[in-house]
């Protein structure tokens, strides 16, 4: 993919070049989801080094030793490296270190970063992996001028058998990276479109950098999801399925459970009807799809532990959209109904818009974006019987308690007012520090008349205009 893909990886960089410069051999966990840039990333970062990148594939591992033999050979510039048959990796990485090439090498940099992608694949042939690679580390690595990455797609795999307590790698990491997607901030150095069509692109994609990378800015956004969701084969028409399989084996009630959610049905009660499954299958696999970061359980911001006012939420846009509006037209889509699909999301999209805004205000909020001087130590929604606010943020430190509005609407002054004067109302009912607490109410929107006013009357807006 095009060098656009490392757009705002500072930060992760910085993190790599920094474990790079250290005096101690490095053994670091970077993982993320499919498409987020890992790779990209790590063949940046390699660019100016000396150093070995291996991807693992899913066959033998005997495959794998191959493989990576080959890959090591090019690096020491010694073929006959790849001819010999190493019987494991172990011994395959006692060759290497020992070879008089590695020496050579070592001496013209302090330390020689090893990077292995899709480590999970190796796991999934062989379960013992993770320990075998515990031995590497600690007989022949750690004091060596190494630094191994391991990195990998799948979160279940990274974070149970990798970063897991239980791990044999566990308490050997000296460092980990969970790469995220790009923050909407960075959505125009891919498309150079209004900030209203940046956030409708943010709503379908979620700022995965390779989803983006698929837009054609020369065409509006309508050709583009027709082109890139709605059409026989398209790349983001199979995704979440590819998505979804390669985290669980058997997807289908998955599926089933996120298209519930999708269609707005949050609570377990709703759910269990909504999907016909049993509560105690649901209660599982709503906690598999909570800890692989697919969906978030909620809880009103200011309930106490053990509440069971629990709500669930995708928290991917792209999934969400995809539930909504692909996945349930998957046999129109094979039939090349594309015009007659098209019409139908066009006409659902501003509600689907408007629960998707709440999430996008939320990333904005917590990057600072709105209300960068309020340290806000909590933020989710509330809610109480018949009676919701879209977010509610704590600032413990200070006492305070801001609380929004989110509404993907061109509101007037006098629509913005009443809409705050109603959220005040509703502030009212919450209880946190309620004798010393500082309420501030605030309105985001799509567009916003007369802010400078709205806010001399007390309240904090801001709408699409204020991003920069």
């Amino acid at each position: 993919m095009s060098h656009i893909n490392f757009i705002n990886r500072t930060h992760e960089l910085a993190f790599l070049e920094d474990r790079y410069r250290s005096k101690h051999s490095e053994l670091l966990i970077l993982y993320g989801r499919r498409r987020v840039g890992k790779t990209e990333l790590l063949i940046r970062f390699l660019n100016d080094k000396q150093g070995i990148y291996i991807l693992a594939t899913t066959e033998s591992e005997k495959t794998n030793i191959g493989i990576f033999g080959k890959e090591i050979a090019d690096f020491l510039e010694d073929p006959n490296f790849a001819l010999v048959s190493y019987p494991s990796f172990e011994a395959l990485w006692i060759s290497f270190l020992s070879h008089h090439r590695f020496q050579k090498i070592i001496g013209k940099q302090k330390k020689i970063p090893i990077i292995i992608d899709e480590f999970p694949y190796l796991i999934e042939r062989n379960r013992s992996i993770p320990s075998q690679f515990q031995r590497i580390w600690d007989l022949h690595m750690r004091d060596s001028p190494v630094m191994l990455i391991l990195s990998g797609s799948s979160i279940s795999i990274m974070e149970q058998e990798v970063l897991g307590y239980k791990s044999p790698l566990y308490g050997r990491r000296t460092g980990q990276w969970q790469v995220e997607p790009l923050s909407f901030l960075h959505l125009k150095e891919f498309l150079p479109w209004s900030v209203i069509d940046l956030a409708h692109v943010w709503f379908t994609t979620g700022g995965i950098p390779a989803y983006l990378a698929l837009f054609d800015p020369n065409t509006d956004f309508w050709s583009n999801i027709s082109r890139l969701f709605l059409t026989k084969g398209a790349y983001l028409t199979m995704e979440a399925e590819l998505l979804l399989k390669y985290e669980f084996r058997e997807p289908a009630n998955y599926l089933t459970i996120l298209k519930a959610i999708a269609e707005r049905h949050t609570s377990l009660a709703e759910i269990i009807q909504q999907s016909g499954l049993d509560r105690s299958m649901i209660s599982k696999y709503l906690s598999v799809l909570t800890k692989l970061h697919f969906v978030r359980e909620e809880l009103p911001v200011t309930a106490i532990p053990g509440s069971r006012k629990r709500r669930y939420q995708i928290s991917d846009p792209y999934l969400s959209f995809w539930f909504r509006f692909i996945y349930p037209e998957m046999n129109a889509i094979e039939a090349r109904q594309t015009s007659q699909i098209l019409e139908r999301v066009q006409n659902y999209f501003p509600r689907f818009s408007e629960a998707i805004f709440e999430l996008l205000t939320e990333h904005l909020i917590r990057e600072r974006i709105f209300f960068p001087d309020i340290p806000i130590s909590d933020l989710g929604r509330w809610w109480h019987n018949e009676d919701e606010i879209d977010l509610v943020g704590i600032s413990e430190s200070e006492d305070l308690m801001l609380c929004v509005e989110c509404k993907w609407k061109d509101l007037t002054k006098n629509e913005s007012i009443v809409i705050l004067e109603k959220l005040e109302e509703k502030s009212r009912l919450i209880r946190w520090r309620n004798e010393k607490r500082k309420t501030i109410c605030a309105l985001i929107g799509r567009k916003i008349a007369g802010k400078d006013e709205i806010c001399k009357a007390g309240y904090e807006v801001y709408d699409l205009a204020d991003i920069n």
